[in-house]
């Protein structure tokens, strides 16, 4: 008899480490799912929030502010020191929690980060290769939002909107002190425990989550790399070509007078 493929192999995998779990599951009554604590909640927030406010600096956009002031004399305000970046970041800021993953094989906090987990990027392959793989969800949900993540960013909303004006106090006053510290330590979990606040995951090699992250970058800035160098042909192009598309004429339009076809007569007009 003959032995089956590669393609006919069956893996079984515990549904403890891979599945995700069902949303209305609590820390207490499963031990398959584990819901974000207040601390892993709080040092997510003020990771997006420092990266969004990084992002939103960069611009030198001034808002013309006149338009309140009925004389015309309102002066106008740098983009980063305004409400209205504010109000921008703190309105999306958990949103941003949904690009998380739950890496089950990581430990404390760091169990949220970016990226596809190294179980279910092992898995895929396994796929790729043709081995069948058996879970009790369909592999069309594999990478469905984990019931922790949607814990993560119900648990965001909430956060913001009570400490809301923590986050404008340190936006308008506080900018040079560490935004997880004066936000978490200081006031969220003050008095509670901290410790996941100091917990920072160092990559392994290979490591698909980070090199995802990697790879993710390096690609946008060959991107705007590969469109600066368009635009720079571009505009190369039209120098040395002064008279523009429109001088890329069909051949009569080529001449400075377009050559007079011989008109037709008969011998009646010589009479």
């Amino acid at each position: 008899m003959a032995e089956p493929g590669p393609a006919a192999c069956l893996l079984l995998l515990p549904l403890l480490l891979l599945s995700p779990a069902p949303a209305g599951g609590a820390a207490d009554d499963t031990e398959w799912v584990r819901l974000p604590s207040k601390c892993e909640v709080c040092k997510y927030v003020a990771v997006e929030l420092k990266s969004a406010f990084e992002e939103t600096g960069k611009t030198k956009e001034v808002i013309d502010t006149k338009y309140g002031f009925l004389d015309g004399k309102g002066s106008g305000i740098k983009y980063t020191q305004s409400d209205i970046r504010l109000i921008e970041v703190t309105e999306t800021i958990c949103k941003r929690l949904l690009d998380y993953n739950l890496h089950k094989e990581r430990t404390g906090s760091n169990r949220f980060a970016k990226g596809m987990s190294e179980t279910f990027e092992t898995l895929h392959n396994l796929v790729h290769k043709g081995v069948k793989v058996v879970m009790d969800i369909p592999y069309e949900l594999w990478n469905e939002t984990s019931a922790e993540v949607a814990d993560l960013k119900k648990q965001c909303d909430v956060l913001v909107e009570e400490f809301e004006d923590v986050i404008e106090d340190w936006y308008k006053h506080h900018q040079k002190e560490d935004l997880a510290q004066f936000l978490c330590a200081n006031h969220v979990l003050k008095g509670k425990d901290t410790s996941c606040l100091a917990e920072q995951w160092s990559s392994k090699k290979g490591d698909v989550a980070t090199a995802g992250e990697r790879a993710k970058k390096k690609n946008g800035k060959n991107k705007k790399a590969a469109e600066r160098k368009k635009k720079n042909k571009e505009k190369v192009e039209e120098a040395k070509s002064p008279l523009g598309p429109s001088a890329e004429g069909s051949p009569e339009e080529e001449g400075d007078i377009q050559p007079k076809a011989p008109l037709a007569h008969s011998p009646a007009d010589e009479l």
